[in-house]
């Protein structure tokens, strides 16, 4: 069956090459650059690993690189709206929650100017706050995939969307909050409280779209047991099947233990991989660990949290 849209979304989705490919996803890039360094320092386009490997992209954060990330220009989204105009196609794009970035707000502008400018209301375009970002923005559009691969149209992928966020469930771990701090998701002084305790900072998302810290565990060992324990008391097979999403930054290894853990625990349960791509990788640093999955409403309060382990 031939698509009845086009799907895009910015790279924060965590996708690799071969999943873009695969699923006929356009993926818009940010970039990341490492500020006030004479020789330009550690820079570069989030393309998917493409230019650098994902063990070279951590290590150099590892030596010492702290880069920065920027969204996509406006240039950048209204050529993506352009060129998506050209297929004769309607257009679904899924952006990073507007609680950390402006990705969003800068799509939303880019898109009334370009209104503006062919002096049309109503482009068939429609833009996703997932509200969420890396794994669980990955869940979301692999969903949506599937949805227009099934004969869905853009409308009511764009619809569902708007509702499916709210049921994605997450949990991530990462190593320290010094990265989230630095880059101004975290205040300086939980983070500071965090490091004194060496825990393994358990967080999800606010249904604003913000990050909150949800517990901690004392070790990767533990944390890497919370995850899937948070798996096993939340996840809702109902509708799309046991499935979930399991995200690494650089720690291969945790990840084939994990997926492990999970397949032990549910072994009818489908696990879709990715490494977490640039973009989230400058804020969370090496180490990062997720689960994403389909649960409850998020907006009822009933998904269990990550209790400390």
């Amino acid at each position: 069956m031939a698509a009845l849209f086009n799907l895009l979304s910015d790279s924060t989705c965590d996708f690799s090459l071969e999943d873009s490919t695969r699923m006929g996803v356009t993926i818009l890039p940010f970039t990341y650059t490492e500020a006030g360094k004479a020789d330009g320092g550690f820079h570069g386009t989030d393309d998917q690993f493409q230019s650098r490997s994902a063990h070279e992209f951590y290590q150099a954060i590892r030596d010492g690189a702290a880069p920065m990330t920027s969204q996509p220009s406006q240039l950048v989204f209204e050529d993506a709206f352009r060129a998506a105009l050209e297929t004769g196609l309607p257009s679904v794009l899924f952006c990073i929650t507007s609680g950390l970035s402006g990705g969003y707000n800068g799509a939303c502008t880019a898109l009334d100017r370009l209104k503006e400018e062919l002096g049309k209301d109503d482009l068939p375009i429609y833009i996703v706050d997932c509200t969420v970002t890396s794994t669980a923005q990955y869940l979301l559009v692999e969903q949506a995939a599937r949805m227009r691969d099934n004969g869905a149209t853009a409308k009511e992928v764009y619809e569902w969307a708007l509702e499916a966020r709210y049921h994605v469930q997450t949990l991530f771990m990462v190593d320290s909050l010094d990265t989230l701090q630095r880059g101004g998701r975290i205040p300086k002084g939980v983070a500071a409280v965090a490091s004194a305790l060496d825990a393994k900072p358990m967080l999800s998302f606010n249904l604003d779209g913000t990050l909150k810290i949800v517990g901690v565990s004392r070790g990767r060992n533990k944390g890497i047991k919370r995850l899937v324990k948070f798996y096993e008391e939340n996840h809702d097979s109902g509708q799309y099947g046991p499935v979930v999403a399991i995200g690494n930054a650089d720690c291969p290894e945790d990840l084939e233990r994990y997926a492990e853990m999970l397949r032990k625990a549910d072994p009818s349960v489908r696990i879709m991989t990715s490494n977490i791509g640039p973009t989230i990788g400058c804020h969370v640093g090496p180490g990062m660990m997720s689960c994403v999955f389909w649960g409850a409403d998020r907006r009822t309060g009933k998904a269990k949290g990550a209790r400390k382990a």
